[in-house]
């Protein structure tokens, strides 16, 4: 549908509804809401890192959020009850509203319980929890971790999979990145703005149309390749996506169930585009393990002892082991944000192999067309047909000729089926 043609009355409704939503949800910033100061991190550091850090309910409390909660949750309710009235209980893209006006309300719950047990309670059910299984009798996201260490301890052991120095400071990182998103994103539109900021726990984070650098961190080659396929190709990509839908602006925004379709989206592409390596997969797995901990009772300080004894800095360890309790208390549950990275990787990856095995490659693209949701994918694919969604205009060049990707699904589907447990014995006197 080209953006001249003027929306008839039954899409001029939804793009009123959609609009409200994107509106209700602008002052929820999840991140901002849960972060620890500067002054947390100081102390704590100048304790030598051996009493727990002074976060509790009041230590929230001081730090309001930036909306009414009571308010901001009537008017997703008032924006839920009009998406019935004027679309009727069946709609498919009212379906899609209304659970992002139930999953916002949720969000708003979980930080108003900042600093008290229902904050790890209501994370678990947006972002799920380690001891999940993804189908019956499948292994957990805290079995993958484990597991995935295993693999790396024995890499690591070789002694020669060697990081590359990392060389580049912010300032070369920003100019590289930005050289390599302007040849996709196009010159002209400078589409996309890399700058440096101070202001971030992460090395690097994606908004709409920016990624932010952080001023101190240096970077290697490959973290710049991660860096342009996970922030950029999938985060800001979905998001210019979603931001250019004629009718379904709600696109691109992501409640929390899209986080974990955007992360699995992001490190799917690391793996296919061969950007990821050892250190940056240990990366997620020491997460998905830390918050398993967590949520078996380890606090704080047995999370920041846990990364000291991998060799990282103080400085570093605190940073990981706040990612874990940002939100709640030091001896509390964990904030579990962080398992949507494999988590999602482990869903997407089944998703697209399943695509392909019963021949429904179109629905794969969608995943692109904003900020998605798994369990939306069939809802989406009628809404393109029926000319309410566009499809996504960015696509990573691996999506856009899905030739070589359904091709490592069928060799991937079938060496699924091979048992590795007798292939390592068969193997063995050639291994």
């Amino acid at each position: 549908m080209s953006s001249h043609t003027p929306l008839d009355g039954y899409q001029l409704i939804i793009r009123g509804l959609s609009d409200r939503l994107v509106e209700a949800q602008t002052p929820i910033r999840i991140l901002d809401a849960v972060k620890w100061d500067e002054g947390i991190r100081t102390d704590f550091l100048k304790g030598k890192g051996r009493v727990l850090p002074k976060i509790d309910r009041a230590y929230y409390a001081a730090r309001p959020l930036a909306f009414d909660a009571d308010a901001k949750k009537l008017e997703f309710q008032n924006i839920e009850r009009d998406i019935t009235r004027q679309l009727g209980q069946f709609n498919p893209v009212g379906k899609i509203m209304r659970r992002m006006c139930r999953e916002y309300r949720m969000v708003i719950r979980m930080l108003e319980a900042r600093g008290t047990p229902d904050f790890g309670l209501i994370s678990q059910e947006l972002y799920g929890a380690a001891s999940d299984a993804f189908h019956a009798g499948d292994p957990t996201l805290a079995d993958l971790g484990l597991m995935f260490s295993d693999f790396l301890n024995n890499i690591d052991r070789r002694g020669d999979l060697k990081d590359e120095p990392k060389t580049l400071n912010a300032t070369d990182t920003v100019n590289l990145l930005q050289h390599r998103l302007n040849k996709v994103f196009g010159e002209e539109e400078s589409t996309i703005r890399v700058f440096e900021s101070d202001g971030i726990l992460a090395d690097a984070a994606a908004g709409a149309d920016y990624i932010k650098i952080r001023s101190d961190a240096l970077f290697n080659e490959r973290d710049v390749r991660a860096l342009e396929v996970h922030e950029g190709l999938v985060h800001v990509g979905t998001t210019l996506n979603g931001q250019s839908q004629p009718i379904c602006t709600f696109l691109s925004k992501g409640p929390p169930s899209s986080t974990v379709t955007q992360e699995g989206l992001a490190i799917l592409m690391e793996v296919i585009t061969f950007a990821s390596y050892p250190t940056r997969l240990r990366k997620l797995t020491n997460r998905t393990r830390a918050i398993h901990m967590a949520e078996e009772g380890a606090d704080f300080l047995q999370i920041f002892e846990f990364y000291r004894e991998q060799d990282f800095s103080p400085e570093d360890s605190y940073a990981n082991a706040s990612r874990v309790f940002r939100g709640s208390t030091p001896t509390g549950m964990p904030f579990t944000k962080d398992l949507s990275y494999l988590r999602g990787f482990i869903l997407i990856y089944n998703y697209i192999q399943l695509a392909v095995r019963k021949g429904k490659l179109e629905q794969i693209p969608l995943l692109f067309c904003g900020k998605t949701t798994l369990e939306d994918m069939r809802t989406l694919r009628q809404l393109v047909d029926e000319g309410l969604v566009t499809p996504p205009k960015f696509l990573p060049p691996q999506f856009r000729d899905l030739n070589a990707l359904s091709a490592w699904m069928c060799f991937s589907n079938f060496l699924n089926h091979l048992s590795l447990d007798r292939i390592e014995a068969d193997y063995a006197n050639i291994l």
